[in-house]
C-alpha cells in the first residue's frame, strides 16, 4: 500500500506565521504547474520501490484549493492509471474559509475528494488579522456549511492555540464556537515564531508576545480536556478525531508507512532497506528544468541503519495515542525495545508505560516529548 502527497505551493498571501514553501500567486509558475505534477506522477511510476495501490492522498500545502475540480480529477485520474486507488482510498484536500463556493466545492466532491480540511485557525477576528488570515469569523462558518451542502461528511477544521494575549477562558470560547460546527476532526497547533517568518521577527524585536510555557502547557491540556469530554479521541499529539475518523494519510507518517511526495518542496519516505528520506527543494524553477529532462527532481536527505530507524520508529509511534507495538517492532527490527534502548527504557520509567503490548506515553507527557525522545539519540 502506498500513500500519495501533493504539495500545492500557491498561496493568495503569505501568512506572517508560516515556515512551509509557499509563494503567492499571480507567479509565472502556476499555470503549468499542475502539469508538472502529471510529469512527476508518471516518473514516479516507472520507479520500482512505489507500489500501489494508493490507500490515501492529500493534496496540501500552500491553499491547494487554488486547483480547480478539473485539475484535481485529472490529477486523480493520473494516480489512479499509474498506482491504481484503492476502493477505499481517502482523498483529502486542505482549503482557505473565504475562497470557496458551493459550486467549487461540489466540483472537488464530484473529483473524489471525501476528507477536506479547512484551515479556520480562530474564530477572534482581531487575531485572524495579527496572522495575516484573509478570511474572518463569519467566513469560517459559511465554509463549514457549504461544505456540508457539498456533501462532505468527513471534515477537519485547524484550531491554533497559545496566540498572543490569549487567556484560557478565551481558548474555551474558541472551543465552544469550533463544537458548535461538529467537526469529524481537528488538527490543534500551538503557534510558534519560527526564525525566518514575520512573526518570528515581530518576537525577536518584542513587537509580539506569545504565551510562556505555563500557558502553553494549560492550553494544551485545556484542549485536551474538553475535547475529549466532547467525544473526540486525542489520537496524536496535534491531532483528535471521532470515532473512525482518524486521518489515514497522517497516520501513515507516525507509523513509518511508505508515501510519495509530489511537486516543489514535497517530502517522501522509501522504505527500502531501513528507510530512506528524500525530498524536492523549494524552487519551482528547479523543480520545472528537472521534469524536462525527464529527471527525478527528488534528493536523498538520509539513509537509515537499522539502529537509526529504531530510534526513528519509536519517535514517530510515540506521538501516538496507539503508541509503539512491541510485536510490531520485534518483527521488524529482530528486538524488542527495551533490548534495543536499555538506558533510555531507565531514564523513561517514569513516563514510558507497556500497556496492552503497547509502548506509551501520556497524553501530559506529550508536553515534554521532544525532551524526552532525545533519550533514544
Amino acid at each position: 500500500m502506498l500513500s500519495i502527497y501533493l504539495h500545492i505551493p500557491f498561496c493568495q498571501s503569505k501568512c506572517d506565521y508560516c515556515d512551509f514553501f509557499s509563494v503567492a500567486v499571480p507567479h509565472p509558475r502556476f499555470a503549468n504547474y499542475p502539469a508538472l505534477l502529471h510529469q512527476h506522477l508518471e516518473l514516479a511510476a516507472r520507479q520500482p520501490e512505489w507500489q500501489g495501490p494508493v490507500h490515501s492522498v492529500y493534496f496540501g500545502g500552500g491553499t491547494p484549493s487554488l486547483l480547480t475540480a478539473s485539475d484535481i480529477a485529472a490529477l486523480l485520474n493520473s494516480i489512479d492509471n499509474g498506482f491504481g486507488l484503492a476502493t477505499d482510498v481517502e482523498i483529502s484536500l486542505e482549503a482557505n474559509p473565504g475562497t470557496l463556493s458551493l459550486a467549487q466545492l461540489q466540483g472537488y466532491r464530484a473529483a473524489g475528494v471525501n476528507r477536506l480540511s479547512l484551515g479556520v485557525q480562530t474564530f477572534d477576528n482581531q487575531l485572524l488579522q495579527q496572522l495575516g488570515r484573509r478570511h474572518d469569523a463569519q467566513d469560517s462558518r459559511q465554509a463549514v456549511m457549504l461544505a456540508r451542502q457539498a456533501g462532505f461528511a468527513n471534515l477537519s477544521l485547524d484550531l491554533m492555540f497559545a496566540l498572543p494575549g490569549q487567556t484560557l477562558p478565551a481558548l474555551r470560547e474558541e472551543i465552544r464556537n469550533y463544537l458548535e460546527l461538529a467537526p469529524q476532526h481537528f488538527s490543534c497547533y500551538g503557534l510558534t515564531a519560527e526564525p525566518d517568518t514575520p512573526l518570528g521577527a515581530a518576537v525577536r524585536n518584542s513587537h509580539t508576545t506569545l504565551p510562556d510555557e505555563e500557558l502553553y502547557a494549560d492550553a494544551f491540556l485545556t484542549l485536551h480536556d474538553a475535547l475529549e469530554s466532547a467525544g473526540y479521541r486525542h489520537y496524536e499529539i496535534a491531532n483528535y478525531a471521532q470515532a473512525d475518523f482518524a486521518c489515514r494519510h497522517n497516520l501513515v507518517y507516525w507509523q513509518r508507512q511508505p508515501y510519495m511526495g509530489l511537486g516543489a518542496g514535497a517530502h517522501s519516505f522509501c522504505d527500502i532497506d531501513w528507510g530512506q528520506r528524500r525530498a524536492t527543494a523549494n524552487d519551482l524553477d528547479a523543480y520545472h528544468a528537472a521534469l524536462q529532462t525527464n529527471t527525478d527532481p527528488a534528493e536523498t536527505l538520509e539513509t537509515f541503519n537499522r539502529q537509526t530507524a529504531m530510534a526513528e520508529a519509536l519517535y514517530l509511534g510515540l506521538r501516538t495515542r496507539q503508541g509503539v507495538s512491541e510485536e510490531a517492532f520485534r518483527t521488524r527490527f529482530g528486538t524488542g525495545v527495551a533490548s534495543a534502548f536499555p538506558s533510555a527504557l531507565t531514564e523513561l520509567a517514569n513516563r514510558l508505560e507497556l500497556q496492552d503490548g503497547y509502548w506509551r506515553f501520556r497524553p501530559h507527557d506529550w508536553l515534554l516529548f521532544d525532551r524526552l525522545i532525545q533519550a533514544f539519540f
